[in-house]
């Protein structure tokens, strides 16, 4: 058993000091005032805050190789250990719009690789089932409408690995988007041009979020409200932002986060530089664009993105690390990822430095030093 003494942890808003944290097989068994039980190993926090190790829902690669660039196991395995290290124990795997046959083979290897996963959940198709129109750095020619049989084949090749997708639900069929809503994958508004009435009706359909706010869509307009608006408006939608100051300014960051509170989660957008296939990244500066010179993905990690939050958003330190942890978990919605520090919840935790540093990762049933 390990005990977790001397750190302290949000619980709701309020800021727990005085407790300790006991972890056994993974899991949090007890968090108490008790006195220590003999045979504990004691970690000292050292004052650190304590916080849910957090989940990254759109990520193409960490690392080292880009996933779609090389499709394969030891890709996933590299992202693996590389985003537990940063404190990032919780990930999807994102592929873009591409040919169908790295897409197949993407979901081989995410499926073979699954039993060995320690923060991989599964994987994110962005793509092909997008709006040409707001394509942003996605390939034209990979872009197309979903056909019922396509999905069907695609969703029993990926035999559930497949957890989140990107469509532009104005262009695709009533029958796809029941199909998808009754296999249990997240559908995320994204790559769409989608007007305010039609955002609204995707999401009472069932999609439950939308790819990365304001990259890829229309922007927000007083006489034409469109997909931005429907989804401020809206009672349960979500969406993730990527709040790098690139992607979005960090004044929309900041009014977002106001206008949608819990809805808002964090994500990266995270490429890796690549001068092979029909990706290729460059990166420049806390960004990479393609050859072209298009945005196309971002170089900071969700708790850069946390740190961006809280000093350049004034967004409170709770509410920033629930962005980056427990909002994405009730989204996923997979079982051990409460994204909360809490009895019965999954081990899987971060020490972070009153400067917001990281201190100790806790993931599959290891421990991480800095």
């Amino acid at each position: 058993m390990i005990a977790i003494t001397n750190s302290k942890f949000f619980d709701g808003d309020v800021l727990v000091t005085d407790h300790t944290v006991f972890i056994e097989n993974g899991k949090i068994t007890r968090i108490s005032q008790d006195l220590m039980p003999g045979g504990c190993e004691v970690i000292d926090g050292e004052g650190a805050f304590l916080n849910a190790g957090f989940i990254d829902l759109q990520i193409y690669g960490s690392g080292g190789n880009l996933f779609s660039a090389y499709p394969e196991t030891e890709t996933l395995r590299q992202m693996d250990l590389d985003l537990v290290h940063k404190g990032t124990t919780g990930f999807l795997a994102c592929v873009a719009t591409n040919t169908s046959e790295i897409v197949w083979q993407s979901i081989t290897a995410a499926k073979a690789y699954r039993e060995d996963a320690v923060g991989f959940l599964g994987l994110h198709l962005e793509g092909p089932y997008l709006n040409a129109k707001r394509r942003g750095a996605h390939i034209a020619e990979y872009i197309r409408k979903a056909s019922l049989d396509e999905v069907k084949r695609l969703m029993e090749h990926a035999d559930g690995v497949v957890k989140m997708m990107t469509v532009a639900a104005e262009l695709q069929d009533d029958e796809v988007i029941s199909y998808l809503l009754d296999q249990d994958v997240i559908l995320s508004l994204g790559h769409s041009d989608a007007g305010y009435a039609e955002a609204t009706a995707a999401y009472d359909k069932g999609f439950k979020t939308t790819t990365h706010l304001f990259n890829a869509m229309p922007s927000i307009h007083h006489r034409t409200p469109n997909l931005p608006a429907a989804v401020y408006n809206h009672p349960a939608a979500m969406a993730s932002i990527i709040a790098d100051g690139s992607h979005v300014d960090f004044a929309m960051v900041k009014i977002s986060h106001k206008v949608m509170g819990a809805r808002l989660f964090l994500i990266t957008d995270a490429v890796t530089e690549c001068n092979i296939g029909p990706y290729q990244h460059q990166l420049s500066g806390d960004k990479f664009i393609t050859p072209d010179g298009t945005l196309s993905g971002s170089n900071i990690t969700l708790l850069q993105a946390v740190q961006n939050c809280v000093e350049h958003c004034g967004i409170s330190l709770s509410d920033a690390l629930k962005m980056a942890s427990l909002y994405p978990a009730r989204l996923i919605n997979t079982p051990g990822q409460t994204g909360e520090v809490m009895v019965g919840g999954k081990a899987d935790l971060v020490l972070i430095s009153e400067d917001l540093k990281l201190k100790r990762v806790f993931a599959g049933g290891r421990e991480y030093k800095y």
